[in-house]
């Protein structure tokens, strides 16, 4: 039976033609393989109005294709995204384990171009229940997906799943990254061993533009940014509430450390010590409403045991440290291959504007860095206290030298009134400060060290983010 289906699919290939007008496309396969697909998707509304293929190479690639084409023509998009590697191989009655990579280059094709035609064209039906949940391949967002009901206990199209490809670079492992090309496939691994639908979307250059962009620019004018704030303040959700437009989801969840106010405000998360409402401090209003965190109440020891409890493979994956785009490379490797600040010797001086020493570029340092300075011999310890990247030198000084009771800042946003504010968060793993806001400057009670330019001040009253700003020198 599997040779007739096999054979059946491999003469008389189904859709085996040009991309439609209106369909959007996906690709998979390359040199290294000598295999290549390309699959094209029509969506109208909620189905798949056409779909077509063509392929390179061995005949088992043609025939996965062919069975992808016809397993999703006329489906409900939530249903197309619930096709994977293993049910083309089932369409063609079982595959060889030699074969098995047709099916998956069918699936990663099918994938790309369901993505791409749902995020343009996509315009399901609302469904107060229906959640879209981000899902990066690790273990906090697949259990996100458990707690939303994708343990089966909601009807089966109630809970979506979806990840980003942000960023791919050929230096990069992409098994250290949330956002890779690897990140995607075991996040649609997980996604359909739990019967979820799920949409791949490339974000990959508005993603390059909007986070990696500023971020080297201003390392370049000698700031230290915090590129996930921006991400998620203002690419990479904004991006997902889309599709959960597209595909009638009412709500977002996220994997994310965090909780929500009843009036729609982020609050601190139970677990202090993975805490990511900072990260999140960006979002808006608008967005917060409809942002869901099933973690929030969790600790990091009972969502390994609810994963392992469901039988998934990721209940033990070790937490992603990177940033997403530098994944195991190091930011002294991206920034010599991506930056656009070329390296320039110049002088480490002291408070007092003394030459102590030698850098090879002022954007390699950051206020509070102690390590990696390269000046000796002072008797006590020295620290970065300030760079100038016009004036090409980094000012460093004793830890003492780093103490401030004053922030400034610029790009103030506040969701409650300024009298509010009672402590502050100048760094992502740093404990909260007792504060106030007095027009664009933070007052500290009690000295903080090194709040760096560049990073995000995130303005609490109590548990709750009532506003974010941006650390000026």
């Amino acid at each position: 039976m599997a040779d007739e289906r096999f054979a059946d699919h491999l003469e008389y290939p189904r859709g085996e033609a040009p991309s439609p007008d209106g369909a959007h496309d996906g690709h998979a396969g390359g040199a290294a393989c000598g295999d290549l697909v390309r699959l094209s998707v029509r969506v109208e509304g909620d189905r798949v109005a056409e779909a077509t293929f063509d392929a390179e190479g061995c005949g088992a690639v043609r025939a996965a294709a062919s069975a992808a084409v016809e397993l999703v023509e006329g489906a409900h998009v939530l249903d197309a995204a619930r096709i994977g590697s293993p049910a083309i191989a089932a369409a063609l009655g079982g595959l060889l384990p030699s074969k098995v990579h047709a099916a998956d280059l069918a699936s990663d094709a099918l994938a790309w171009a369901l993505g791409r035609a749902v995020a343009a064209d996509g315009a399901a039906e609302a469904i107060p229940t229906r959640t879209l949940v981000a899902m990066s391949g690790g273990v906090d967002s697949a259990v996100a997906a458990l707690c939303c009901g994708g343990d089966g206990e909601r009807s089966e199209h109630d809970v979506v799943a979806v990840t980003l490809e942000l960023w791919r670079d050929p230096e990069n492992d992409g098994d250290r990254s949330c956002c890779s090309a690897q990140a995607v496939r075991t996040a649609r691994t997980l996604a359909h061993g739990m019967g979820l639908p799920h949409f791949t979307i490339d974000l990959r250059e508005p993603f390059r533009a909007g986070v990696v962009q500023p971020w080297l620019d201003e390392h370049a004018a000698g700031l230290t940014p915090n590129p996930c704030v921006r991400c998620n303040g203002h690419v990479r959700l904004d991006a997902m509430l889309d599709l959960a437009d597209r595909i009638g989801a009412a709500h977002l969840a996220t994997g994310h450390y965090a909780r929500t106010t009843p009036d729609g405000l982020l609050r601190l998360a139970a677990d202090s010590a993975k805490d990511q409402a900072y990260m999140l401090s960006a979002l808006s209003r608008d967005a917060l409403r409809r942002m869901r965190f099933p973690l929030g109440e969790m600790h990091k020891p009972q969502v390994r045991a609810r994963a392992a409890e469901a039988g998934l493979s990721v209940a033990q994956t070790p937490d992603s440290q990177d940033l997403c785009f530098l994944a195991g490379t190091g930011k002294a490797a991206f920034l010599a291959r991506h930056g656009t600040a070329q390296d320039r010797p110049g002088e480490i001086v002291d408070r007092s504007g003394t030459p102590v020493g030698r850098h090879d570029g002022a954007h390699h340092f950051t206020v509070g860095q102690r390590r990696g300075i390269g000046v000796g011999g002072t008797g006590e310890p020295i620290y970065v206290v300030a760079t100038d990247a016009r004036a090409n030198t980094v000012t460093v000084g004793p830890r003492e030298a780093l103490d401030t009771t004053t922030v400034p800042v610029r790009a103030l946003r506040l969701h409650r009134p300024s009298g509010e504010v009672d402590a502050v968060k100048l760094r992502y793993r740093s404990k909260p400060v007792a504060c106030t806001l007095e027009g664009t400057s933070i007052v500290l009670a009690d000295p903080a060290s090194a709040p760096a330019p560049g990073q995000t001040a995130c303005l609490l009253a109590g548990d709750v983010v009532v506003g974010s700003a941006t650390i000026v020198r």
